[in-house]
């Protein structure tokens, strides 16, 4: 295996992880964050104490708080910043950046009053670099202790997988190739909207039965919606689509599970969000994806009705009951991809 110089932008969970499996595999790492203070514990305690405490980390993973340090030798960048923080970020490193530089995003969201997502604001901010994105049913802390996962890079360049795949496959980290990059990237950050409401069923005491319904049901959604901002739907039959959706909605691991959960024991959002103590992308995403699809004109009673129980602050119950209630179609609603969406 060729030892590649890569750097990590950002000290959370998925980006320590990710991080630490690229160090393993013979890799110089430098992983950038924010706080002077964490990158001192880590390189001290080896140890990122705040989001994978417990988890020893490789040697050759540099802990670095200085963009010129983090970016002077690596050619392959992974942007793990939450979607709030992700374009000051990238813009903020342009000055370091070369055409031989490739950016991947992790991040499973969606920005702010623009509706783009990740791979599109690396875009916008760094045309001259090769764009990919990794997505799948990731659970940090069960890659934390190694157990057996898969995960997707999408990019329009093989060169930029291969790198990927070089990079973080393991014997418990199986890297997957596409390049439906749209595709990969809107899955993830889709589901966590489901996740929202599959914890608050969750703490409700719904039946498997239940839970069943809301994944096979946000499934239908996800493709809708994703067939008419021009994704392939099949990539919603993927690790990236019905693989991540599986894995959230039924694991308390789940940051936007867990947002659910207190929801349905009654606690107010604020409260939730507060508890949770780290970002929880579905939340935001559930009113950009709310206006998009009123815009689009797309049928997504589930987001619909989250969005009336989380901000509005509608009761469950009548939420729950309006759903049940309203028209019935056709229960396999997988459309095809329309190729003249340009994407």
């Amino acid at each position: 295996m060729n030892q590649q110089v890569i750097t990590v932008l950002g000290g959370g969970s998925f980006g320590t992880v990710l991080a630490n499996i690229a160090a393993e595999n013979g890799n110089k790492v430098y992983q950038w964050m924010r706080s002077s203070d964490q990158a001192e514990r880590m390189a001290v305690n080896r140890e990122n104490e705040r989001y994978l405490p417990g988890c020893k980390l490789h040697p050759g993973l540099i802990p670095v708080t200085d963009f010129a340090d983090a970016l002077a030798e690596s050619s392959l960048v992974l942007v793990a910043i939450p979607s709030s923080h992700f374009r000051q970020v990238v813009s903020q490193i342009k000055p370091y950046l070369t055409a031989q530089h490739a950016l991947v995003s992790t991040t499973k969201g969606v920005e702010a009053g623009t509706f783009k997502l990740m791979s599109e604001v690396i875009g916008d901010e760094a045309p001259q670099c090769r764009v990919g994105v990794i997505s799948g049913p990731n659970l940090a802390k069960e890659v934390a202790t190694r157990q057996l996962t898969a995960t997707v890079i999408a990019s329009e360049s093989e060169e930029l997988c291969a790198k990927v795949q070089s990079a973080f496959h393991c014997d418990y980290f199986r890297v997957y190739a596409g390049s439906d990059v749209y595709g990969v990237e809107l899955g993830g950050a889709l589901k966590n909207i489901y996740a929202i409401a599959a914890g608050m069923c969750a703490a409700m005491g719904m039946g498997e039965n239940t839970r069943s319904m809301l994944m096979t049901r946000s499934l239908a959604e996800m493709s809708r919606f994703a067939v008419r901002m021009g994704a392939d739907p099949m990539t919603f039959l993927g690790l990236a689509g019905v693989g991540d959706l599986i894995v959230t909605c039924m694991s308390p691991l789940s940051r936007n599970y867990r947002v659910g959960f207190a929801l349905g024991q009654g606690r107010d959002l604020e409260g939730a969000v507060s508890e949770l103590g780290e970002v929880a992308e579905g939340v935001n995403t559930i009113k950009y994806v709310k206006a998009k699809a009123d815009e689009l004109g797309v049928y997504m009673p589930l987001v619909g009705g989250l969005f009336e129980v989380v901000f509005n602050k509608l009761p469950v119950q009548d939420v729950v009951r309006k759903l049940m209630l309203s028209q019935q179609g056709e229960d396999v609603e997988f459309e095809v991809l329309d190729k003249s969406i340009p994407r």
